[in-house]
């Protein structure tokens, strides 16, 4: 295989599963550039959702040039995820369309099962994953060492980004899903 670039990185997340964001993040520490949103850099108690939207989409997102979903089992669910994945396909002259990708997490009940229930998929990933010819695809949590394997995702994702159109039509979370992590969304 080909040398991979650098990329800059937006990685997505539900708070529950922070210990695999930071573990992603030590693993590819070198190879990419992390433009990922921690706690407390957005103030959501007392600024409007639109504004929160904005934020996401021009202070994080806005220089990212892929977008790595990390899809835990309850992932669905969080409203912030779906933003994150609305602005990262949004193709605009200040924030420029990002590729995509999601990992599903050891916690996830589709993880090493070698099936996906696009139900425990946030909706607009599951919108755009599929095998060849879809914008995103779906990898399974990598071994430890695997970063070179892991870099060429990120790298077929910014590939993909300019060859493919998203699909990125689904409205807006306006809140948190609720209900069984498990069960999944309905379409």
């Amino acid at each position: 295989m080909a040398q991979t670039r650098r990329h800059k990185v937006f990685i997505s997340f539900h708070h529950e599963d922070q210990v695999y964001k930071d573990r992603f993040a030590a693993m590819m520490e070198g190879y990419i550039v992390d433009r990922s949103i921690e706690d407390g850099d957005i103030d959501d108690l007392n600024i409007r959702t639109e504004t929160i939207r904005q934020k996401i989409r021009d202070d994080f997102i806005a220089d990212a040039t892929v977008t790595v979903v990390l899809v835990g089992r309850c992932t669905w669910q969080r409203k912030h995820v779906d933003w994150e994945i609305g602005s990262s396909l949004r193709d605009t002259a200040k924030n420029p369309r990002c590729g995509l990708l999601g990992i599903l997490l050891p916690t996830h009940p589709d993880y090493r099962q070698g099936k996906r229930d696009c139900r425990r998929l946030p909706p607009r990933l599951a919108d755009n994953c599929g095998e060849h010819g879809s914008y995103a695809r779906i990898f399974d949590w990598p071994e430890p060492h695997a970063t070179y394997q892991v870099r060429q995702w990120i790298h077929d994702a910014f590939e993909r980004r300019d060859k493919i159109l998203p699909n990125n039509s689904r409205e807006q979370f306006g809140r948190n899903r609720s209900g069984d992590c498990l069960a999944g969304w309905q379409s």
